[in-house]
């Protein structure tokens, strides 16, 4: 894990977006998530709000036009009960702001985990940490090809069978 202050933080991502591209992740995650070992993954301690590191991310993310991201969240997060959890409504009602209304989508924990550690073995995968302490609130940036629509990649494979 990278030690550094909270506007290292934010200095790294804004260095590291462009060589990020299609493939590599940008997860913004609580404070119980785990250090990974992989070597392609880069920890960044964050002592902002989460809310906070999220919207950085998906401010600095509409700057490029190399990348666009497909987010994920927790689908359990729905399911936290405020007695669990305090603070969670504030945080889901806060990322329901925060949150583009298309590209996102709510799989379970364990299966993002599986695409993000799969992904790990190859690609570079920017974690950046937060000091909050709500189960089932990271969320995940897959980066796509910003300048490449899923539509026209369905009509080059469409074609190519042809």
């Amino acid at each position: 894990m990278k030690d550094n202050t909270a506007q290292d933080w934010k200095k790294t991502l804004s260095d590291r977006l462009p060589l990020l591209g299609h493939r590599n992740w940008i997860v913004v995650v609580d404070a119980a998530y785990p250090d990974q070992i992989s070597s392609g993954i880069e920890t960044l301690m964050c002592d902002e709000p989460q809310e906070e590191a999220v919207k950085t991310v998906i401010d600095e993310l509409n700057k490029q036009s190399h990348v666009r991201s497909h987010i994920f969240i927790d689908k359990e997060l729905s399911f936290v009960s405020e007695t669990d959890a305090s603070g969670v409504t504030s945080y889901r009602n806060a990322l329901n702001n925060i949150l583009p209304k298309a590209n996102v989508e709510t799989l379970l924990h364990e299966d993002i985990i599986s695409m993000l550690d799969e992904a790990g073995k190859t690609f570079k995968v920017l974690l950046i940490k937060t000091k909050l302490t709500i189960p089932y609130t990271s969320v995940f940036f897959r980066l796509e090809c910003g300048y490449w629509s899923d539509d026209a990649e369905v009509r080059m494979r469409e074609a190519m069978k042809k």
